[in-house]
């Protein structure tokens, strides 16, 4: 049982090398959560005119008259 135990311990022992600590993991996510903040800016004026250029790119490719300008 005590073989087992040494098994187990020490094979679970490099596991904690790749888990970082808690204080780095922090500063992670609050770089994560700023990114996303200053990225909905840019994602809610982006969305809405990615859409309409597509759906006239689409109109363009799919109408069955030419368009006149």
């Amino acid at each position: 049982m005590l073989q087992l135990f040494f098994t187990i311990a020490f094979s679970a022992a490099p596991l904690t090398l790749y888990i970082p600590p808690v204080r780095c993991l922090t500063v992670f996510v609050e770089t994560m959560e700023e990114m996303e903040m200053e990225g909905r800016v840019y994602s809610r004026r982006l969305f809405p005119r990615a859409r309409i250029a597509w759906s006239r790119l689409l109109d363009c490719f799919f109408s069955s008259s030419p368009r006149s300008p």
